[in-house]
């Protein structure tokens, strides 16, 4: 893939947002509220350290990927982490370093944050994923459980 453009999401994503958003959650067999999608939305350009924030990946004059992240306190550490909450490349443009360049921009800025380190999770279903994440970070082990 030629000539991919990460950038933070603006006011006049939605449409795109959306579209790839919705895509993601279909992709996990996961429906949510209207609601959702709009507090989600204003969430995305809120101020604040602990906000979510996102990028947008445009290829080939669309947009093909987005990613959500958030700061947050540790215990273990004087800095804060990063979690990459939500990451989606369009499955027609998979294979082409779009979700490479969506992870090392939230690196980048995880970095200009003083973020002490990036981290995410995945369905171990996901071998798509796997494959890319497996390339570009260390699988820590952990498995995760919820109350």
């Amino acid at each position: 893939m030629n000539d991919i453009t990460i950038r933070p999401l603006q006011q006049g994503d939605h449409d795109d947002w959306r579209r790839l958003w919705r895509a993601y959650l279909e992709f996990y067999e996961t429906k949510l509220p209207q609601e959702v999608y709009a507090a989600t939305w204003e969430r995305l350009f809120l101020p604040g350290e602990y906000e979510p924030k996102g990028f947008i990946a445009l290829a080939d004059g669309g947009a093909v990927g987005l990613t959500h992240y958030m700061y947050h306190r540790s215990g273990w550490s004087l800095a804060n982490k990063c979690y990459l909450q939500d990451l989606f490349v369009d499955p027609s443009v998979r294979g082409g370093g779009v979700g490479a360049a969506l992870i090392e921009a939230v690196r980048k800025a995880a970095r200009e944050a003083q973020a002490g380190e990036v981290y995410w999770l995945t369905h171990e279903s996901n071998a798509t994923a796997r494959r890319l994440y497996d390339h570009v970070a260390t699988n820590t082990g952990f498995l995760k459980y919820r109350l």
